[in-house]
């Protein structure tokens, strides 16, 4: 950034005062950018280069349920752990879009005597931490059936999850103009019918964003996991049956690990995880521009 500055002064030292404020200006912001943009390319670029020589076919074919963590990458691979994390999201989504889609409604369109009760809930629950919820399902429902299980772990999910969809799908319908609601009410639509056939789907996008950045808020936790649905090696597709991989506690036990091949394992999964979460934020961008257009 200095010598950004020394070269900016060089170059407006025979312009005006206004133009050498404007090129300063112009550094001080793009060193700013560059340096913001550098510790997010810095770990994309760790994690590209530790986690690539693992990713292999058998990566995404094969389980860990007849491989040691330390044997060769050409065995054993992290098909149980993406679905496992698969599924819990799946869950978790099928549990919190309705919820979160239907807050937003209430927030908006009802606009209740409880809307400032559920708002607040709404506010309170996204700062809540994660191992909070991932302990309140763990007292709940893993003490209660006596078993780690998917279904758990979509239940902790689904806990940080809807706050997000709750709060992204407010803001999505703040932004459908009242006209299209007078328009509905005028044509002798009750305030519901309105709500389902007019203003919903106008932001449609909208709400495939909210979904999508809930489904991105909650793919790379672990702590929750670790108290509801554990980890396994095993490849499996049962909700109750016992515990499940994911790939965040994937990674967290082949690091736990610490030998050379299962640190491998462990690199690859986070950048599996890592590209995951670029597609859904990439996605998310991409169906967020469409109401704006």
């Amino acid at each position: 950034m200095g010598l950004s500055l020394v070269v900016a002064l060089l170059r407006t030292a025979k312009t005006g005062s206004k133009e050498r404020k404007d090129a300063l200006m112009r550094v001080v912001i793009t060193a700013a950018a560059v340096a913001a943009f550098t510790p997010w390319l810095s770990i994309f670029g760790s994690v590209l280069l530790k986690g690539w020589p693992g990713i292999r076919i058998n990566f995404f074919t094969q389980d860990m349920r007849t491989t040691v963590p330390d044997d060769f990458l050409e065995y054993g691979g992290a098909i149980h752990a993406i679905v496992g994390s698969l599924l819990m999201v799946l869950i978790a989504s099928a549990i919190t879009l309705p919820l979160g889609i239907l807050s937003g409604v209430y927030l908006t369109e009802v606009r209740g005597r409880l809307t400032f009760l559920v708002r607040f809930v709404v506010q309170s629950m996204s700062g809540v931490p994660s191992i909070v919820a991932g302990l309140f399902i763990y007292t709940t429902w893993v003490t209660a059936t006596e078993s780690f299980s998917a279904f758990a772990g979509a239940l902790a999910l689904a806990v940080l999850m809807l706050p997000t969809v709750a709060r992204t799908a407010e803001e999505v319908l703040k932004l459908v103009p009242e006209d299209l609601r007078a328009a509905g009410y005028a044509l002798g639509a009750r305030q519901w019918r309105t709500a389902f056939m007019v203003v919903i789907p106008t932001v449609r996008s909208g709400l495939t964003t909210a979904a999508i950045l809930g489904v991105a808020r909650v793919i790379g936790e672990t702590a929750p996991l670790l108290l509801t649905s554990l980890s396994n090696t095993a490849l499996r597709f049962h909700p109750f049956d016992g515990p499940i991989a994911s790939l965040p506690t994937y990674v967290f036990g082949y690091l736990q690990i610490g030998t050379e091949y299962a640190i491998a394992r462990a690199w690859s999964g986070s950048l599996v995880l890592l590209v995951i979460v670029f597609i859904l934020f990439t996605l998310a961008r991409r169906f967020g521009g469409k109401d704006k257009r």
